[in-house]
């Protein structure tokens, strides 16, 4: 694990801002305000994830990629942000029922229908840029899953991407479905997806909809964890985007995401209690209908 020094003044403000963070999802609490002063660019913004990171140290099992709104990736640098997804907020959608995570009451809540890559091998750790294809050779699966995005901070979505990286990337889990047979020779428009909350629809769409398709998602992020230090290992999954959009969700809700022909995921949300209170993830084996 990358180990961030807290050493000056600006390194210190950095610190305080990932405990401030890391001390409320502990505590399934919400923050009202940015705790600190907003990050004044990407670099800045990774710095209080790896200080996160750090302050949390438990098992990176996933990571998660985002978009960056058009009209801010040439300020910022970037076309796409992430964070970690950790091994208790892992869940497998495997029988008939929903599956329950977690929610910050007071903060922000959503969920994503999103496709995502295993890794078979190793990435090496010095391989900075990666082309699609490149990344798809180092991918022994694609599965269909829901992101459970999630902050203690209500606002974190509007603050903007330097605030999501900030704060693990706005994630607060991953429920992984089915695998898809042969998915090497599908076409990403053939990848589809529709997302209800309480049975209403709020949005289709397929993995044609991300920006240069799902393997530039991958490619991007291989690339990203590598500069950072953090190489993807083999068996790492990697969620890719976004397809229908990013749909607001309340504790009480559920969802039902629907991949068409490669299965549905029904989820259902709860407020989320301190860790250790029971209301962590490694549920391990949930649902699919």
């Amino acid at each position: 694990m990358v180990e961030v020094a807290v050493s000056d003044a600006g390194n210190a403000a950095v610190g305080e801002i990932a405990r401030a963070f890391t001390t409320a999802r502990r505590h399934g609490a919400a923050l009202g305000a940015f705790p600190g002063t907003l990050p004044a660019d990407l670099a800045e913004a990774y710095r209080i994830q790896d200080q996160a990171l750090a302050l949390w140290d438990e098992p990176v099992v996933a990571w998660k990629v985002g978009r960056i709104a058009p009209e801010l990736q040439s300020r910022l640098g970037e076309q796409r942000v992430s964070g970690p997804v950790f091994a208790r907020n892992l869940w497998r959608a495997v029988d008939g029922s929903a599956v329950p995570f977690p929610v910050f009451e007071g903060g922000f809540a959503a969920v994503e229908g999103e496709f995502i890559y295993r890794l078979g091998s190793d990435a090496p750790a010095d391989k900075t840029s990666w082309t699609a294809d490149e990344a798809l050779s180092l991918a022994d699966s694609l599965f269909v899953g829901v992101e459970t995005a999630g902050s203690p901070l209500a606002t974190i979505n509007q603050l903007g991407p330097l605030v999501v990286a900030s704060d693990f990337g706005n994630n607060w889990g991953l429920i992984l479905g089915p695998a898809i047979d042969n998915w090497r020779d599908l076409a990403p428009e053939n990848l589809t997806c529709e997302t209800l909350i309480e049975g209403v629809s709020v949005g289709t769409g397929s993995a044609a909809d991300l920006p240069g398709g799902a393997a530039e998602a991958l490619a991007w992020l291989l690339g990203h964890c590598a500069a950072r230090g953090r190489p993807l290992k083999a068996g790492d999954l990697v969620s890719t985007g976004a397809i229908t959009g990013v749909h607001d969700i309340v504790a009480g809700q559920a969802a039902r995401v629907d991949f068409g022909p490669f299965g549905a995921i029904l989820c259902r949300a709860q407020p989320a209690g301190p860790i250790g209170s029971g209301e962590e993830g490694n549920v391990h084996e949930h649902s699919t209908a």
